[in-house]
Formats: structure tokens, sequence, C-alpha cells
């Protein structure tokens, strides 16, 4: 049964992104300054290896997010958590050193913090191995946090605008589009599936599950594939000629928000750079 509420709480989480990005505070912002706040703050986080300024650009997000864009906070809470569980696991495996003898493989020091010996191979953590992994953690969450403002408080259509406004290839951004379209129709095709599944007891068990999710894989891929074919029938009936052209509103450029994002980005360089000199973790 957790397995089952995970598959509905994503969708709901799903579905509350794009309602969010339609109603919230910075809606009537231009997307060009949502866009190029979020992008360059998610660049320096990744250029820079600093906790520290990892750490104040998830604060600085969330901040804007649920804050400024009122989106909240049980909410933002809960979609970082989805990365953040995934993203403990995985670091583990980069806090722990290896050793064979007294040299520990892939650190410059001996010294162990917590050490396990099986047989001539030592296993355990390092600080070398601590830092790293606490840097990949916080770094990786603040990318996210970056991406989370974004798709939280613009939708879509506009950010497919400011796709095409950068130049990038037409295939590309149309794909895209088509990719976001169907993630709804797969969430509404797997839901009926396992409505009517489950209304014929196929989740009463393990075996019944494990039969069922088969089931259910299989023909959400027959379906899929049966619903694109109608997609390109339809728009090729409505003079699809390689493009998809959505209308999108206008909005004004505001020069005080542009001025309040030079003066946080520049405040997160000169953070940045003052840690990398201090060396500060």
């Amino acid at each position: 049964m957790s397995g089952e509420g995970n598959k509905q709480q994503k969708k709901r989480y799903m579905l509350k992104i794009d309602s969010f990005a339609y109603a919230n505070k910075l809606r009537n912002v231009h997307p060009a300054e949502k866009t190029a706040f979020a992008l360059t703050t998610m660049l320096l986080c990744l250029i820079f290896s600093s906790v520290t300024l990892s750490a104040v650009i998830i604060i600085l997000m969330a901040g804007v997010t649920v804050g400024l864009a009122g989106i909240p906070v049980k909410t933002y809470l809960r979609l970082m958590f989805l990365p953040f569980s995934f993203l403990l696991v995985g670091v583990i495996t980069v806090a722990v050193s290896a050793s064979a003898g007294d040299t520990v493989v892939g650190a410059n020091a001996a010294e162990w913090l917590v050490k396990i010996k099986i047989s001539k191979i030592a296993l355990g953590i390092t600080p070398e191995g601590l830092l790293a992994a606490a840097r990949l953690f916080f770094k990786s969450l603040g990318t996210v946090s970056c991406l989370y403002f974004m798709s939280l408080t613009t939708p879509f259509v506009e950010i497919a605008m400011m796709m095409r406004k950068i130049k990038l290839p037409a295939l590309f951004i149309e794909l895209t589009e088509i990719i976001y379209r169907f993630i709804f129709v797969l969430l509404k095709t797997a839901e009926d599936i396992y409505t009517s599944q489950s209304s014929r007891w196929g989740y009463s068990s393990f075996k019944n599950s494990m039969n069922s999710l088969g089931c259910l894989t299989a023909a959400l891929f027959v379906r899929s594939l049966h619903r694109s074919q109608e997609l390109f029938t339809t728009l090729t009936a409505r003079g699809y000629t390689g493009q998809l052209n959505v209308l999108a509103p206008q909005y004004p450029v505001s020069a005080a928000n542009i001025t309040l994002i030079i003066i946080v980005e520049t405040f997160l360089v000169i953070s940045a750079v003052l840690l990398e000199v201090n060396k500060f973790v």
C-alpha cells in the first residue's frame, strides 16, 4: 500500500506544480526575469563547490518561492523532500571510502571518522569523503531548488517561449512540449487503469500487485502509442507544418526586478569568491 500511496502522492505533486505555475504571486512577472534569476543562480551553484553558498541558495530560493510567490510551505517542503531522500541515499557512496592496509583509497589522509574492517579491506568515512558528499548533496539540492522556483512560478508555455527566444532548436522545443503534455496524459491513463484494477482486487496481495503492475505498464505503453498517433492526426488535420505555434501573453519588463536580480547575483558571486579565497567550507 505504501508504493500505491507514493504513486498517488507524486501525481498530486505534479498536478500541483502545474496549477501553482498559473496561480502564484509572481505570475505577472516577466518570464525572462524569472528565467534569468533561476538559471544564473543555478549556474553559480554548479560552478562553486561551497557548502555554505549552496545552503544560502537553498534558503534564498525557498524564501522567494514561499515568501514572494506564495507557494504553501507544506507543499514546498514535501516537494523538496522527494529529491532530498533520493540524494541522501546517493551521496552515501561518495562519503564511504575504502582502504587496503593503511592507505585510504580516494583520500589524502588515513584519518577515519567511522571504520569497519572486513578481512584486509577497511570501509569507513573520512573527513575528505564526508566533505565531498556534503558538497555534492547541497549543490544538487541547490540546483533542484532553482528548478522548483521556475516550475512553480512559470507556466510551461512561457518556458517554451523563452526557449524560442534564446534560439534553441525547434525540434528540441517541440519534443519538450509534447513530452510535457504526455506526462499528464500518462498520469490520467495510469489512474484510470489503476482504478479499474483496484476495483477487481488487483492489488489485494503482493502477487496480484506484481501481476497488475505488469499489466498496467503494458497497457500504458499501448495506450500511449495510440494517443500519440491520435495527437499527430489531430495536429495534421489542423494544419501542422512542423512547428507548434502557441500564443503567450505579453509582460512588461520591470527595471526594479532587473536591478534586484543584479544585486542578488552580485552578492552571491562576491560571497562565493570570498569563500573560495578563504577556503571556507
